[in-house]
């Protein structure tokens, strides 16, 4: 019952932190995981992360990740492709350059320093729509291009992830393993494309004609999760296989149905546990120490998104101004930067001594983002 007790804490913790988090203007994700930083033993030692606690989060990070799949809408990357693609593309590939530029004058050898590319390659596009709503650019050339290139992030990101994972985290490595993971890799991506086109929608559709309440949501989390652990059972990383169930998910006529479902659940009970474990994991022993890599991190972070983005939009033939919207709008690292830092950690893909203050990094961005968007669309 100990458990069920801080469990009840980190719910009325992350509920309070989240709203104080809104009402100042910044995403509540924030809230939460500073709820975690507090309650954690970092600050007070109330939480500890224990296996119970572990199991709780990996469950939070893999609905979380199911409900970004199902919120990908692939009908927009497919009207704006050209600039989706190009803004992602170089948005991904200018982060990858300067981290592991910057990771081997720091002396974190090839691996880690390519991790840090992976980590700042992703894009949390939530709060930039915010904004986008705000100032009713959700619907211009400009928001639809920020919406789709998230999409080509996130799947770039999730493909990387797997890749690092399986070949260079903990168990990995050696060009055998390279080309087995390699193997079942190309293997579980066909099965991907079968399941988006053929298995989700005989399933669900079976599924709906079942007298049980929740019977079509409940289908979709036993796909998401059956993903979720074939994808591990095969070396990859538990949120590629849940990622995916989602896209396949967003395909069927029961989109809105599963992701209202599904959200209810992950976001009252699970995807908190998430968040705070993330803070129970963060020590502020050298951040002192380190500011001055915390400052120099943010403000690649900052640069190299802002930069990528509009080079990319602006190689579509979008004048500079609107390819400043769109680079400011991919700058917010948010909920993927998290769970990709996270997961690093646990394949030892990321020195634990730096964890903290990369994980203050991606907080930072993830604040800056909307103020820099705001900012170049008043411009």
């Amino acid at each position: 019952m100990a458990f069920v007790g801080q469990i009840a804490l980190i719910l009325i913790a992350t509920l309070l932190a989240a709203a104080i988090s809104q009402r100042l203007g910044m995403p509540a994700v924030i809230g939460q995981l500073i709820a975690g930083v507090i309650l954690g033993p970092g600050i007070l030692g109330v939480l500890q992360n224990t296996e119970l606690m572990h199991a709780g989060a990996e469950i939070g990070v893999i609905i979380l990740m199911f409900i970004a799949g199902i919120e990908s809408d692939l009908d927009l990357l497919k009207k704006y492709f050209k600039p989706a693609m190009s803004v992602a593309a170089i948005g991904v590939l200018f982060p990858m350059v300067v981290f592991y530029i910057y990771g081997q004058i720091m002396g974190q050898g090839f691996e880690r320093s390519i991790f840090w590319g992976v980590i700042f390659a992703a894009t949390s596009v939530s709060i930039s729509v915010e904004v986008l709503r705000e100032f009713k650019k959700l619907n211009t050339k400009e928001g639809a291009t920020i919406l789709g290139a998230a999409v080509v992030d996130d799947i770039i990101a999730v493909i990387l992830l797997s890749i690092f994972v399986s070949s260079f985290g903990v168990g990995g490595g050696g060009s055998a393993n390279l080309l087995v993971a390699t193997i079942y890799q190309l293997v579980y991506f066909l099965g991907v494309i079968v399941l988006v086109k053929w298995v989700a929608p005989v399933v669900l559709r079976l599924a709906e004609r079942l007298p049980v309440h929740g019977s079509v949501a409940i289908t979709s989390l036993v796909i998401c999760l059956a993903m979720a652990w074939s994808a591990d059972a095969l070396g990859l990383s538990s949120v590629v296989g849940a990622f995916f169930a989602g896209v396949a998910v967003s395909q069927t006529k029961f989109q809105d149905e599963i992701s209202s479902s599904v959200s209810s659940v992950g976001y009252t009970f699970f995807i908190p546990i998430f968040f705070v474990s993330i803070g129970l994991d963060m020590e502020f022993n050298n951040v002192i120490k380190n500011l001055g890599f915390i400052v120099i991190m943010t403000l690649l972070a900052i640069i190299t998104k802002l930069f990528g983005g509009a080079v990319g939009a602006w190689l579509t033939k979008m004048n500079w101004s609107s390819a400043f919207i769109v680079g400011s709008g991919m700058v917010s690292r948010g909920e993927m930067a998290l769970i990709i830092a996270q997961i690093g950690l646990s394949a030892n893909l990321m020195a634990k001594n730096l964890y903290s203050e990369i994980i203050i990094v991606i907080v930072l961005s993830t604040i800056v983002a909307p103020m820099l968007l705001k900012k170049t669309m008043k411009v």
